[in-house]
């Protein structure tokens, strides 16, 4: 399949700058695969679809507030550095913005107690750099940070954006873009799954800016995704593993979580406690081995995130449902509204 499939064209304000007044009150876009059906619900709703005896499959990683405004010293010029990842103990991997005037040897200076060290290019405007720091340095970046909201939201972030752009069971700092399926749930409505038996559980692949990025070759064959890491638990696995033995579902939030468990699955099928880095991309066809059910947003033309969820839901019948969504006004990209494929 070739990337000119996964083109369509959004209208501008179908585009959700700011999130719903509520994480379950957004609208929920439901397709059931057999019946080739779509049904148009809310989605607190999505406790209809899942029964005692499944599991849900959250990714509990923690955006952190990746972007610190910075000067170069010498020429007091502004420089926006965008923490990527960590390679090492104080050496990050950084995007830097202008790019063209930050080279190996500058010193960007971010406040009196934090500072770093240009020491290598990379590609598309990143640098690698060591900070100088004189306390804890994730201290600093959790105060003076801003939350890396993704461009197509044309706005600054806002206070608000430190709680919306993060999912209510976020725990394990390392991402640099929200697992935007899971900002739909609320914690009354997890609780309603737990006390419906609905078994919830963890995995963890921190988010970088590569899984947002448009495929640029038309053979999809030839795209490479960023490398991001994971983690598979054991007890996660062994859950996962039980509740199909049983007849259960395997519910999964996200295609963050379902490149996991995809990268995590042993050749016999099953689920096993991994971690680790991935680079995998997942696009039509692909054979699913452990996901029963998607729950997933309305993502970007020609992104990797929609040919996953068109490798799941089967290409011409998720692009239905976005022609359905787009007539119907449903809101689009990280703040938008959800869809459910059973």
């Amino acid at each position: 399949m070739k990337l000119s499939s996964f083109k369509y064209k959004l209208p501008d304000k179908l585009i959700a700058r700011y999130p719903s007044e509520k994480r379950e009150g957004s609208r929920l876009m439901v397709l059931n695969k057999e019946k080739q059906t779509i049904e148009q619900r809310v989605f607190s709703d999505i406790v209809d679809y899942i029964n005692e005896g499944d599991c849900l499959v959250i990714n509990e990683t923690k955006v952190f507030p990746a972007r610190l405004m910075g000067t170069k010293d010498k020429t007091d010029a502004k420089v926006e550095i965008f923490l990527l990842r960590e390679l090492e103990n104080g050496l990050w991997e950084v995007l830097v913005k202008p790019a063209r005037k930050v080279r190996v040897g500058n010193r960007l200076s971010v406040n009196d107690r934090l500072s770093c060290d240009v020491i290598d290019n990379t590609v598309s405007g990143g640098r690698v750099v060591r900070f100088n720091c004189e306390d804890d340095f994730f201290s600093i970046v959790d105060k003076i940070g801003q939350s890396p909201l993704p461009p197509y939201l044309d706005r600054e972030p806002e206070p608000m954006d430190k709680e919306r752009y993060q999912t209510v069971y976020s725990k394990v700092r390392g991402a640099v873009a929200a697992p935007t399926a899971g900002l739909h749930f609320s914690k009354s409505l997890l609780k309603k799954l737990e006390q419906k038996g609905v078994k919830i559980v963890p995995i963890v692949l921190h988010l970088g800016l590569g899984s947002f990025r448009p495929v640029v070759v038309e053979d999809l064959g030839r795209h490479k995704m960023d490398s991001e890491y994971f983690e598979v638990y054991e007890e996660t696995a062994n859950t996962i593993n039980q509740t199909r033995k049983d007849g259960g579902r395997i519910f999964v939030v996200g295609t963050s979580s379902t490149r996991t468990l995809e990268t995590s699955v042993t050749s016999e099928g099953w689920t096993k406690e991994a971690h680790g880095w991935t680079d995998k991309f997942i696009y039509p066809p692909h054979d699913f081995k452990i996901v029963d059910s998607l729950i997933t947003n309305f993502h970007l033309p020609s992104s990797t995130l929609l040919m996953l969820t068109c490798a799941f839901g089967g290409r011409d019948f998720v692009f239905k449902a976005y022609r359905k969504a787009i007539r119907e006004k449903y809101r689009f990209y990280s703040y938008g509204d959800a869809m459910l494929i059973v």
